[in-house]
């Protein structure tokens, strides 16, 4: 854990003397840290395996000898094996050159001659907390701007419109809880921009001013998700050729966005719950177990519930993930957002393939709100575009959209193979469910049911 302001950094003392960890111990508590003591190599070894150090002061010589310095040797590399990202500062009472290049070159940061001064070796260990501290931040930013970077490629032009009382509400909703440090969870189709509204949750919290790392849960290999989500360390495995940050570690002190939380596979879902119950996690091949603080939003656009029926999904981590569930409308049925995100996907797609600013005219704006949009703002976006591209006037018109006058229903014009009879059936009803925006009278007509027996098909399916 790095030091800073808030947390006061953990010093790991190692020396045989008595007397000596005394005194170091009184001295450091008093300076603020918080201290570890421990008088063999072995001991060292333990507290590094079981937690994480800010930072390890060790003496070099122990019960084998008392002036080769060869166990200390052994356990700064010992050390190092364990935790690359260690700063050790090493004490003797034998110092010299030779000795203090060897120390160096086995992985000490800085080398103290007993007996010390306590200004001195105060201004050492704080000089080392410093440099490993810039060290740790300059390998955070890296991973977050690669992070960013993969973003900004997969591009994500829309921004947050809120126009339509629907949309009104939700965000009213959220405003609220996201002062309140709970997991939420985003509930939506495909397109509705569930990750904008992650977005808007970490920008209102008492986080803002920490990062928001977005992961998409879909696109991690099951083989390398504990990698990508608690990092790795050098050698760990064939690949691994440098010590990694995973996703938690970036966002601890902020928000952690998991995209497509229903894609985890059932084998990693228990190391999730984990890391939300204990708060802590180890890194591949570390042995060291790390402490963070981050808040979890996640969203799907999967039924979890049936999902858990089913054994996919594991009960006890939907608990710790729904502590509060917000579902996004689609598009369909927040028509008053249609024309305003509209102009925004306009003014960005005429910059980007530079051209003069265009205008939706009377006709292509009615066409746009005549639509059933299955792909919602994802598919807006993109017809914007392609119109953009075909428009050779001033103005975009209904045949630049190319849109099918006639999209109703289009959510039921789904992929059917393998499924139960039951589960067509509940994917229909759901279909028309949202298209007649939960009007049951409609939706049983439409279906050639019995007001009865519609209600008798919703409490089958839970619906």
């Amino acid at each position: 854990m790095q030091s800073n302001d808030k947390a006061a950094a953990k010093i790991l003392v190692a020396d045989d003397d008595q007397a000596i960890l005394s005194s170091l111990r009184i001295l450091l508590r008093s300076e603020g840290f918080e201290v570890q003591t421990c008088s063999t190599p072995a001991e060292a070894e333990f507290y590094v395996k079981q937690q994480q150090w800010d930072l390890a002061l060790l003496d070099l010589n122990y019960g084998m000898d008392t002036t080769s310095g060869k166990e200390g040797m052994a356990l700064i590399a010992k050390l190092r094996e364990l935790d690359e990202q260690l700063p050790i500062v090493v004490m003797t009472g034998w110092a010299s050159i030779e000795l203090a290049v060897a120390c160096m070159q086995n992985g000490a940061g800085d080398f103290v001659q007993k007996p010390w001064e306590n200004t001195r070796l105060l201004t050492t260990l704080r000089n080392q907390l410093q440099l490993a501290g810039q060290r740790r931040q300059s390998a955070r930013l890296q991973e977050e701007n690669q992070l960013l970077k993969k973003q900004l490629q997969q591009g994500s032009s829309s921004q947050l419109v809120a126009e339509s009382p629907l949309m009104k509400r939700l965000l009213e909703q959220l405003l609220q809880a996201a002062a309140v440090d709970i997991n939420i969870l985003i509930l939506g189709e495909n397109g509705t921009g569930k990750s904008l509204l992650a977005e808007y949750i970490h920008q209102h919290s008492a986080r803002r001013d920490g990062p928001l790392i977005q992961v998409n849960m879909g696109a991690i290999p099951e083989n390398l998700f504990e990698s990508e989500m608690f990092g790795h360390v050098r050698g760990a495995f064939t690949d691994a050729k440098q010590t990694r940050i995973g996703r938690f570690e970036l966002a601890d002190g902020g928000s952690l966005f998991l995209d497509e939380i229903g894609n985890i596979p059932l084998g990693q879902q228990s190391k999730l719950l984990r890391v939300l119950e204990q708060h802590s996690f180890e890194k591949v091949g570390a042995q060291q177990t790390q402490q963070v603080n981050v808040r979890v939003i996640c969203a799907t656009n999967a039924d979890l519930n049936s999902m858990v029926s089913q054994g996919q999904f594991r009960q006890d981590l939907l608990y710790r993930l729904n502590s509060l569930v917000v579902e996004i409308p689609p598009l369909r049925r927040r028509v008053e957002d249609i024309a305003p995100m509209a102009a925004l996907f306009l003014k960005s797609a005429c910059a980007r393939y530079k051209k003069t600013q265009l205008t939706l005219s009377e006709g292509a704006q009615k066409t746009l709100e005549q639509y059933d949009w299955p792909g919602n703002i994802r598919e807006l976006a993109h017809c914007i575009e392609r119109a953009v591209v075909l428009c050779q006037g001033q103005s975009i018109e209904p045949e630049h959209l190319q849109l099918s006058p006639v999209k109703a229903l289009a959510t039921e014009t789904m992929e059917f193979e393998e499924q139960s009879l039951d589960d067509i059936e509940r994917q229909v009803i759901k279909a028309r469910l949202s298209h007649y925006q939960g009007n049951m009278q409609e939706c049983a007509r439409s279906l050639g049911l019995s007001r009865s027996a519609f209600y008798r098909r919703l409490e089958k399916y839970q619906l």
